[in-house]
């Protein structure tokens, strides 16, 4: 017998190193897929990609940060193909108008101009600081995260930020969401707030959501042991009839 799918995105600079620990404990109940975004510059191509690697199964679901944000795409597109969701430390609204729409932009463009001028490590010394909890920057995991960021180039990260700047809103998505689902959000995240999850989890009918303690945005790096524990009962979950 076949294992189940899994598709797990990753987010803004991610690869699969974070779904690493996931992957593992999970491969051996299903099979991990985790796609490569390239240099796709559009949520909307992002979904396109990752559906593509389910070959038309059925599969079960599970976005991080930007990835999150695919997997809301793919709700909308392929609704009958996705046995369960997960939603992980991850938003739903599109770039807000005005000043606050703005102030993302130019903060975003700040960033893609010091990758091209320093690096990409050197712009993720930066970044990566305000996406982990206080304790964890400069620790092993940290460092990981930057090894990660390394491996992306400034015109990916570019793709990636044209794709967000246009991120399409997802509203009515969550309301048309029927299979089970798993909301989950660092305690300290910063960049994706709890509010914002909580916010989702009274959009979507029957959500669970699961607050990870001592953790920033980087949840699946940061608490691998309690970000697999929940995955894995999620998975373990019946599925809605």
């Amino acid at each position: 017998m076949n294992k189940p799918l899994i598709l797990l995105l990753p987010g803004l600079l991610c690869d699969k190193a974070v779904w690493e620990a996931q992957i593992g404990a999970l491969q051996e109940v299903a099979t991990c897929l985790v796609p490569d975004y390239g240099l796709l510059d559009s949520i909307e191509g992002m979904a396109g990609q990752a559906l593509s690697l389910a070959g038309g199964r059925s599969f079960a679901l599970a976005g991080h940060s930007m990835g999150g944000r695919v997997a809301l795409e793919i709700m909308r597109r392929a609704p009958d193909q996705v046995q369960r969701l997960a939603l992980l430390d991850t938003g739903f609204q599109p770039l807000a108008s005005g000043p606050a729409g703005e102030q993302e932009r130019v903060g975003r463009m700040a960033l893609l101009a010091r990758s091209r001028s320093a690096g990409m490590r050197a712009m993720g010394e930066q970044w990566a600081r305000g996406m982990v909890h206080p304790e964890h920057v400069g620790a092993p995991v940290f460092q990981a995260i930057l090894d990660m960021i390394a491996r992306s180039t400034p015109g990916q990260f570019e793709a990636q930020i044209r794709a967000l700047l246009a991120r399409p809103d997802a509203t009515a998505v969550l309301a048309a969401v029927r299979c089970p689902t798993l909301l989950l959000c660092g305690r300290q995240d910063a960049w994706s707030p709890l509010a914002r999850h909580e916010e989702m989890q009274r959009h979507i009918c029957g959500s669970d959501l699961k607050v990870i303690e001592q953790s920033g945005h980087m949840t699946t790096m940061e608490q691998p042991q309690a970000v697999t524990s929940l995955l894995r009962e999620w998975i373990d979950r019946t599925p809605a009839t």
